[in-house]
């Protein structure tokens, strides 16, 4: 072989698991800031005990800040953006956060949720790190999935059909966690290289893997409606 293709070959190689490296590392050092401005700002809704903005403005609040997220990527606006959206999204879980609080084991209710969540995210993502197995086959069946799930949630909402609701919360801890794998796994091998886009993806999954939870959890404790 030609040794000097063997060099050219060998340079972007190294290249190529210097820019996996950066995406990896900028992604979780901003996924790390987002989720600390998240609590803070969720801990602010709390104290003020704002009211819940309803589905309607958080649905028009997530998928607005998400679709200027999304546009302004590839530059400083993005990640003004980034954290308006997780800024936002720490303020709706406050209220939720202030209903389950109010109940008899609500602190435990909330600790359990919160400390599931940290061990579902670090183990899958420590596992998709350590194995770098490729998951990129799961994209279409999560994607048809959390569409499915998010009309499904919206009919259990718009009919009040409780059952229904806590069967969506579970579909959703699986397909969050499925989430994870495929994300850190895109990240692995360049498919993913825009490091606001993957933190974005990150958060919603912890966000709706932590309220998913912490709703089946109240079930089960009989202080969920």
């Amino acid at each position: 072989m030609n040794p000097s293709l063997m060099n050219s070959t060998t340079t972007r190689s190294q290249e190529s698991i210097l820019a996996t490296n950066k995406v990896i590392r900028n992604t979780y050092v901003l996924l790390s800031m987002t989720l600390l401005f998240s609590v803070v700002t969720a801990g602010i809704s709390m104290v003020m005990n704002l009211p819940h903005p309803g589905l309607l403005l958080t649905l028009a609040g997530y998928f607005g800040l998400l679709f200027a997220t999304a546009k302004f990527r590839n530059s400083s606006l993005g990640l003004v953006f980034v954290f308006a959206l997780t800024g936002f999204m720490g303020y709706t879980l406050g209220p939720i956060l202030n209903a389950y609080l109010s109940l008899p084991n609500g602190n435990q209710l909330v600790m359990t949720a919160l400390g599931g969540t940290g061990a579902i995210f670090l183990g899958l993502s420590a596992y998709a790190l350590t194995t770098r197995k490729d998951f990129s086959f799961m994209g279409g069946f999560l994607i048809a999935g959390i569409l499915a799930a998010f009309l499904g949630g919206l009919g259990a909402v718009i009919f009040a059909m409780p059952v229904l609701s806590l069967a969506i919360s579970a579909m959703f801890v699986l397909l969050m966690a499925g989430l994870i794998l495929y994300q850190t796994s895109e990240i692995i091998h360049g498919g993913e290289t825009n490091y606001i886009m993957a933190t974005v993806t990150l958060y919603v999954s912890i966000f709706n893997l932590f309220t998913s939870l912490l709703h089946l959890l109240g079930a089960m404790s009989g202080g969920d409606d």
